[in-house]
């Protein structure tokens, strides 16, 4: 008899942005396939005799292939295993999930997904700035900002918010492209690293500034909210 994989998100940073749903499957988890997680002790909740599977995606080392993961879970589930499938953040927010699934339906396997507290939403607030705001900014958009040349800076430009994941390596040329498709050098910008850890850190500037307010700086994960809620600090506890 066939198992079942639960692709269940981690939350941003500590274990405490871990849902209850997620922590109680880890807990009755007999496979778990785990991605490069904010919080190592995420690991903690399953079982000794769980065995654990490392495939997450790190720069300069040898990581699993998409088609080697997908083929893990395929074959775990039909073993007839309990697997979970453990992502940062929420597993369909830049989570590489359709592949996955795509491969578990192909096999006629059964799966769930079980949503988790995306960085997106989560690093602004911990950082003091609202996603929206009656004056300030109304609407709000999500990107990856791994691939700039796959954007479209003037729609992206238009959004009174702009929270972008995975830009580290090109804040210059994020802010190059802001300005270029017409918004103001004097736009806030926050980044937010390793939010809701307690080595959280926040960096404020502008688009004109925040590069060299920066440098030299390792700036991964990080989290970047433009717009002009990026001036706002409320107190977060």
């Amino acid at each position: 008899m066939a198992g079942k994989v639960y692709f269940v998100g981690a939350g941003p940073g500590s274990t405490d942005y871990l849902t209850l749903r997620g922590r109680d499957l880890l807990a009755t988890a007999e496979v778990l396939a785990y991605d490069a997680l904010a919080d190592d002790r995420l690991l903690d909740f399953v079982p000794p005799t769980c065995q654990r599977l490392d495939v997450g995606k790190r720069g300069g080392r040898v990581s699993p292939s998409q088609a080697e993961i997908d083929r893990l879970l395929v074959e775990y589930c039909g073993r007839g295993k309990r697997v979970v499938r453990l992502k940062g953040g929420d597993p369909f927010v830049f989570g590489r999930c359709t592949s996955e699934i795509a491969a578990l339906e192909a096999a006629g396997y059964a799966y769930e997904v079980v949503p988790g507290i995306s960085a997106a939403l989560a690093a602004p607030l911990l950082a003091g700035i609202p996603l929206t705001d009656a004056t300030l900014g109304r609407t709000f958009a999500v990107a990856s900002g791994h691939d700039p040349d796959s954007l479209d800076w003037e729609a992206l430009g238009r959004i009174d918010t702009l929270i972008i994941l995975m830009g580290g390596r090109n804040l210059e040329t994020i802010c190059d492209r802001l300005v270029r498709c017409g918004r103001s050098p004097q736009t806030p910008i926050a980044i937010v690293k390793w939010a809701g850890r307690p080595e959280q850190t926040v960096w404020r500037g502008t688009l004109e500034t925040i590069v060299d307010r920066v440098a030299g700086e390792k700036l991964s994960p990080t989290v970047m909210a433009i717009g002009e809620v990026a001036k706002l600090n409320l107190l977060v506890s």
